[in-house]
């Protein structure tokens, strides 16, 4: 879509350049921003020429650049250590986009994360994982903050203005677990109703993390893999199921149960092989 309202666009190359002049935004892969009228845009300041590293794996963990592409995040889950199984989930995770694999190639993390959509893939996959983010500010500083704490709404994030997502880290402890993910969509190629992802820790603990049927992430933890009854009492007694076109929140709370079981069944099946 043509932006008509824009006027300028810069390419940052240092953190200086990421001070916004009134009426700029900045943009990554712009599968968003070029995808609807922006009427309040003025000004594009390009984040993909600051020259981030796309991932950096190290004993700590995975490091996602906000300007990787979702298409480099998953040839990774090709390439990942051995003792990382959990990375095996994230072409599930791509593929629960409503996307085509070349928006994969332009779309970033980062942005998926950053507008906070209910059905972001991406925040369905980092939160699932326990992943962190590290946030620029304004004034040169920088917070942290966990990625299931970014969605504030459907659409809408907590990120204040002039912030910049600059990186996602992956815990090891997180991608050496047992790792699955659930969808369901109402149209075969259309956007997740639910995703629940489920995850099974060294230490015995589980997590099971409800996104696109709340309006943000719902985290649910257990000291031990739970049984049927007590994870299904927990996901039909989260909040936030909420209604749209594409789905009644009873509906969203109903297939959230059955995808918990799934991913629950999943896990123990899997401690056992």
């Amino acid at each position: 879509m043509d932006l008509h309202t824009v006027t300028s666009f810069r390419r940052a190359r240092t953190r200086e350049d990421l001070a916004l002049a009134p009426g700029e935004a900045f943009v990554a892969g712009g599968t968003w921003m070029f995808g609807e009228p922006q009427p309040d845009v003025t000004g594009l300041v390009d984040l993909t020429t600051l020259g981030w590293a796309d991932l950096e794996a190290t004993d700590a963990g995975l490091r996602i650049g906000a300007t990787c592409t979702i298409a480099r995040l998953v040839a990774f889950a090709r390439e990942a250590p051995p003792a990382w199984p959990a990375a095996r989930v994230i072409p599930d995770a791509a593929d629960a986009l409503l996307a085509s694999f070349k928006i994969w190639n332009t779309a970033t993390v980062g942005g998926n994360i950053a507008r906070s959509y209910a059905a972001a893939a991406m925040v369905s996959l980092a939160a699932g994982l326990d992943g962190e983010a590290e946030i620029w500010t304004p004034d040169g500083g920088s917070r942290r903050m966990p990625v299931s704490a970014i969605p504030a709404d459907n659409g809408v994030s907590t990120l204040a203005p002039g912030e910049v997502l600059r990186a996602i880290e992956l815990p090891a402890r997180t991608l050496r677990s047992r790792f699955t993910l659930q969808k369901i969509a109402l149209a075969e190629l259309g956007r997740s109703g639910s995703v629940v992802t489920g995850r099974a820790d060294d230490d015995g603990s589980a997590t099971f993390v409800i996104t696109a049927a709340t309006r943000t992430p719902v985290v649910l933890r257990f000291g031990a893999l739970p049984a049927a009854g007590e994870l299904a009492a927990a996901v039909r007694d989260a909040p936030g199921y909420y209604t749209d076109p594409l789905g009644p929140a009873d509906w969203r709370r109903g297939a959230s149960v059955v995808l918990a079981e799934r991913a629950r069944i999943t896990l123990e099946t899997e401690a056992t092989a």
